[in-house]
């Protein structure tokens, strides 16, 4: 029996644009993905029987399933079935990433589910074609699985690897989880941003344009939003519900995070260019 313990990083998106809407619904966006250097932690051990099990612990537990529609496990029998493999996993996920709110919890649990098995199974598929598999499963995944901080055009899925100067982020979770599906269909949301380069977005910033939807739907994001904006500049990650504002230090977001409202959640992090995945991996 094989087995492997992988991070799960979740992201930030620094500024997210929707450039226009495609004839399937899907929506063309501009963004920028920003790794963190927290998030899910997964266990795998190989089975010889073919089964996928899962088991869900951590503080964010309860938001998770731990059956047949949790990422991870459809991530895995999709690797199964494209390599027709015959082996099996369990599989621990320590949950410290909220659902909905943005982080990229789900896709990047899954990123990391394909790249260990991959692995222990010794599937031996490059990475161009775990992100085709990822992109089946979220938008999100083939970036988590490509491991570095990047530009992302279309639904996503066209990344530009970007290095960043390194920030400290305070992030806040008010206890909310944001439907995606609710944002991306209202009426309201704005679908014609003008495209940005990367020179501009590096020379004036850009914001979410689904902020004001999402704080219209979900008072609680404003809230936690305006809260954090009393120490620094705050903004809407994804279309989730966490807010987060940079830093120049960890002292500085831990110093803020003391004085979180009780009934909120909270971490700091710091951005990173590359996901420790590949390092855990011997890669």
């Amino acid at each position: 029996m094989a087995s492997l313990t992988l991070s799960a990083p979740a992201k930030l998106n620094l500024f997210l644009h929707i450039t226009g809407r495609r004839a399937d619904g899907y929506h063309e966006l501009q963004t920028l993905f920003q790794l963190l250097d927290y998030g899910d932690i997964l266990s795998f051990s190989t089975r010889d029987d073919g089964d996928i099990r899962l088991a869900v612990d951590g503080e964010m537990a309860y938001s998770v399933p731990d059956s047949e529609d949790n990422l991870v496990v459809r991530a895995a029998k999709r690797l199964q079935a494209i390599t027709q493999c015959r082996q099996g996993a369990d599989i621990r996920l320590e949950k410290r990433l909220p659902v909905g709110g943005g982080l990229g919890g789900g896709s990047s649990d899954a990123a990391s589910t394909l790249l260990a098995l991959n692995t222990l199974w010794r599937t031996h598929c490059d990475i161009a074609t775990l992100q085709k598999v990822g992109l089946l499963l979220g938008a999100d995944v083939p970036v988590f699985i490509r491991g570095r901080t990047a530009w992302a055009e279309g639904i996503g899925e066209r990344l530009e690897t970007v290095d960043i100067p390194s920030s400290w982020y305070a992030v806040v979770y008010p206890n909310c989880a944001v439907s995606t599906a609710k944002i991306f269909n209202d009426a309201e949301l704005t679908r014609n941003s003008p495209p940005i380069t990367i020179r501009a977005f590096r020379a004036q910033g850009a914001g979410n344009v689904c902020q004001a939807v999402v704080e219209k739907q979900y008072p609680e994001v404003q809230a936690a939003r305006l809260w954090l904006a009393q120490y620094a500049p705050a903004q809407l990650t994804g279309t989730g519900s966490c807010v987060f504002a940079a830093l120049e230090s960890r002292e500085q977001a831990d110093s803020i995070l003391a004085d979180l409202p009780q009934d909120w959640r909270g971490f700091v992090a710091q951005g990173i260019n590359q996901s420790p995945v590949y390092r855990e991996l011997g890669v």
